[in-house]
């Protein structure tokens, strides 16, 4: 049922997002210990504010409170990716080249499931990495979680 809630919500979020120039990183529709939670990650090209998040928080909460569709009471929370933000799909792999990243695989890769590199491309459904030992490929099926590291 949440699949449901997340793809309906993501159809009615998307297109207010679109008309303010930001983009949608991630949706989260879950249990936890205070009750039921609706996240949404935003960004946008130069950063995300407060008053970014709190005037998407007003027009998407607006919303679904018109179309009324999720049964149980829950929380909108709206935040910001942060500086470890999560890579989640082609887009964000392509637009985050040569940029550090840190990737935990499914599957193992020569022994190991975790990865920090630089980020070189997206070629064939595989991400390029440059790790210590070289280049590296992973599939992009074999991606169980990517996010951007912070560079110093």
């Amino acid at each position: 049922m949440s699949k449901e809630i997340v793809d309906r919500v993501r159809a009615l979020a998307e297109p207010i997002l679109s008309d303010e120039r930001m983009e949608l990183v991630e949706i989260q529709y879950r249990r936890e210990a205070h009750g039921w939670v609706l996240r949404f990650t935003i960004d946008k090209e130069g950063g995300v504010t407060l008053e970014d998040c709190s005037r998407i928080n007003h027009e998407v909460g607006r919303t679904l409170d018109v179309e009324d569709f999720i049964p149980t009471r829950y929380h909108l929370e709206v935040s910001s990716p942060g500086l470890n933000r999560p890579l989640k799909n082609e887009k964000d792999f392509l637009k985050y080249r040569n940029r550090l990243i840190k990737v935990k695989t499914f599957d193992p890769i020569d022994k190991r499931c975790q990865f920090k590199g630089k980020l070189l491309d997206l070629v064939e459904n595989q991400i390029q990495m440059e790790i210590e030992e070289g280049i590296i490929h992973i599939p992009l099926s074999n991606v169980a979680r990517a996010n951007l590291e912070i560079e110093f």
